[in-house]
């Protein structure tokens, strides 16, 4: 299969090139040529398939074209080496915990598929190949590992100073090896510039092979779409219409569940929920899309102003803004509103979710009030609330136990540069790496 450019449709390349470039030329974001609509049959016997056997049927639908049946199978046996269990939390309302990977993240699934699918096509290649990555936190935590020693590929991190959690900071400044990490005295949205500037750079492409594993490579970006499969199989049996609200930031979780709704998933209504950094929201209500400066708020990883995978959810309904509002509810909520909430389902379930689980929440919950008995949903908990300890001890006036593998981490030595908003500064730092 080919994939096209979200600015340009007509330009086309084959897996490998949209994999290894990551960015078209044009700076548009490469979609699938063609969405597969699995069959009826397929959907079924969903309830009674495995977790893998899920993946092998989606992936092979997709990429089915260019991988073997049993590249396809590494692939999937690869990334979903864990579990994402949905659990009940109110009255048809289900957490779906996507927290049960090495870096307790929902990034971990397109980590894992990204990293392997990226060492497969560079098999016999003889140029390393140089991973950038921009995160706003538990992007980088799940690409370092994810990319951890794998052989040829050196991974890049830039981060914003000062706003990413220092757990989520330890998690991939502690590594060393292949992964470096730069401090950048700025916000997500300057790291994600100087990385989309590096793409565009023809001497530095001379120089090096550059890519991305941020959610613009479809890499990291298609395999997402599997946990909506695997979510709707293990729900109940209802005759209720089905929703699902995704915590946002830059938008790639929202355009995977998207790509299976596309691909023939009964998803009913898509809630985007972000905090206050609300352009998509504020573009659902009606208004143009207008990329603005971030804010920060105590859920840090969804502080973007100008989300990159804006123009692959339109590309996914045809460009046809009139259905995408149709199909997608926008609502945004502030730090009290996901501190209360937080609060709220602790005291009368019991349940501890993380800040942008909560922001999730709360965007279920506000469909749901607009529309009486009429939805069963789902909101993902994007992380384990331990990455936001702090956070979720003052919210909830607790001392939350870390998980074994968050000790670990705490126990590392930070490694980082640091690195002003400059591009100049960033491109010698890359070209200091060759020497």
């Amino acid at each position: 299969m080919n994939f096209y450019s979200t600015n340009n449709p007509s330009h086309k390349v084959p897996l490998k090139e949209a994999v290894i470039k990551g960015l078209a030329p044009d700076q548009g974001l490469y979609m699938p040529e063609i969405i597969p609509v699995l069959t009826e049959s397929f959907y079924s016997r969903l309830p009674e398939m495995s977790f893998a056997d899920i993946g092998y049927q989606v992936i092979s639908a997709i990429f089915g074209d260019d991988l073997s049946e049993a590249q396809v199978k590494q692939l999937v046996d690869h990334t979903l080496a864990f579990d994402a269990p949905l659990v009940k939390v109110e009255d048809d309302i289900y957490s779906l915990e996507l927290f049960h990977g090495p870096t307790l993240a929902f990034k971990d699934f397109g980590a894992r598929f990204c990293s392997k699918l990226m060492s497969m096509l560079m098999e016999g290649e003889s140029r390393k190949v140089r991973v950038l990555v921009a995160t706003s936190g538990d992007t980088g935590s799940a690409v370092a590992n994810g990319f951890y020693k794998v052989p040829g590929v050196e991974v890049v991190i830039l981060y914003p100073k000062g706003k990413v959690s220092e757990l989520q900071e330890k998690q991939f400044t502690t590594l060393g090896e292949n992964i470096s990490c730069l401090e950048v005295d700025g916000v997500f949205d300057d790291c994600q510039s100087l990385v989309k500037q590096a793409f565009l750079d023809e001497e530095l492409n001379r120089e090096m092979l550059l890519t991305s594993a941020n959610s613009i490579n479809i890499a990291r970006w298609i395999p997402q779409c599997l946990y909506y499969f695997y979510a709707y199989s293990r729900l109940p049996k209802s005759d209720k219409k089905l929703a699902f609200s995704v915590p946002s930031g830059n938008f790639g979780n929202l355009g995977a569940g998207i790509l299976a709704e596309r691909m023939g998933l009964p998803i009913d209504i898509f809630v985007a929920s972000t905090n206050v950094n609300k352009v998509v929201p504020d573009f659902l209500h009606g208004n143009a899309f207008q990329a603005k400066a971030s804010v920060s708020t105590i859920s840090n990883s969804m502080d973007v102003g100008n989300p990159s995978n804006f123009y692959r959810l339109l590309a996914l309904y045809g460009n046809d803004e009139t259905v995408f509002r149709q199909k997608v509810k926008g609502f945004y909520f502030d730090d009290a509103d996901t501190s209360r909430a937080m609060q709220s389902i602790k005291d009368r379930t019991n349940y501890i979710m993380d800040p942008h689980g909560a922001v999730g929440y709360l965007g279920l919950r506000n469909l749901m009030r607009m529309f009486p008995e009429e939805y069963i949903g789902v909101f993902l908990e994007t992380a384990h609330p331990g990455k936001f300890k702090s956070t979720v001890d003052r919210v909830l006036g607790i001392d939350l136990e870390l998980p074994e593998r968050l000790k670990e981490f705490m126990k590392g030595e930070k490694k980082a540069g640091s690195l002003g908003n400059d591009y100049s500064q960033f491109k010698e730092h890359l070209l200091k790496k060759l020497s």
